[in-house]
């Protein structure tokens, strides 16, 4: 069950194993707890890229234990807003959401100091985001 006096935001890639992992754990650490994340694929793979659990390490969150989720239509049913990474019209369309698609290279097979500027531009959408989602009181 979705607390309602939080914002949620949804991230969808294709294998929820790089970007959108990335995205939900920046969004998870960064807000606190005040916004409700989600992330999933519409064909996740069996684990999260071992790139891109190094690259976050780095800023110090820990994604060792994420695992990749399929894509649900409650889930973005439950979601304020859906932020897509490549897997486009394989996303469930429902009325009053928020949906952007976000243009990120694929971290997919690459290693470590080729995810870092993905991660690093992924953090900078992620701030704007909550500074739009949680305005300052």
């Amino acid at each position: 069950m979705t607390d309602r006096n939080k914002p949620s935001v949804l991230f969808v890639c294709i294998h929820n194993a790089g970007r959108s992992q990335m995205a939900a754990a920046y969004l998870a650490h960064l807000s606190e707890g005040r916004i409700e994340v989600r992330s999933a694929g519409s064909a996740p793979a069996d684990s999260v890229n071992p790139a891109a659990v190094q690259a976050m390490a780095e800023e110090g969150i820990d994604m060792s234990a994420e695992t990749p989720k399929i894509l649900t239509i409650e889930a973005v049913k439950e979601s304020d807003v859906v932020i897509t990474m490549g897997c486009g019209d394989t996303c469930p369309i429902f009325p009053g959401k928020r949906y952007e698609d976000w243009k990120l290279d694929d971290p997919a097979g690459q290693g470590v100091e080729a995810v870092r500027p993905i991660r690093d531009e992924i953090r900078s959408r992620i701030e704007s985001l909550i500074s739009e989602l949680l305005p300052a009181n």
